[in-house]
């Protein structure tokens, strides 16, 4: 009875998350180029707050993690802490060229690799820095893929 109920909450969990993604941005060593369009995303203009998406303060309210730029020596262990702080079933968008590769930053030795090197992501949103309308279209289909 108890992994009965245990399926149905996490199935009712699952479909709320599409329609009310909550989001934690987490900088791992960007330039902050994609951290400013990211803010973009909740201003007035592309208002993504009437789709439900709220940016929250902590990790363990968040659906999906936005992780922006490569993941330096310094950030690696926060990184993993906050990853393992977000509950399951998590979502990651590596947002930038620099999340997705590490450029321009590669061959740096205080560079680690860009996040995918250590936490499995799920999208990722080219551009450098990403155009508002590509952050939320990574976000949208992040959740399509992570819950169907």
């Amino acid at each position: 009875m108890n992994n009965i109920l245990r399926s149905t909450n996490m199935k009712i969990a699952a479909r709320s998350r599409i329609k009310s993604p909550w989001l934690f941005h987490l900088n791992t060593g960007s330039c902050a180029g994609c951290d400013i369009e990211i803010v973009a995303t909740l201003t007035p203009r592309y208002d993504v707050e009437r789709l439900g998406c709220i940016l929250v303060g902590s990790p363990r309210h968040a659906d999906v993690l936005l992780v922006t730029g490569p993941v330096t020596r310094q950030m690696l262990p926060r990184f993993i802490r906050v990853y393992e702080q977000v509950p399951e079933p998590k979502v990651v968008v590596a947002v930038g060229v620099c999340a997705i590769s590490g450029s321009p930053f590669v061959g740096s030795q205080m560079i680690e690799g860009p996040p995918d090197k250590i936490v499995p992501v799920d999208v990722y949103v080219a551009g450098c820095p990403p155009r508002p309308e590509a952050i939320v279209n990574g976000i949208v289909t992040a959740l399509k893929k992570k819950f169907g």
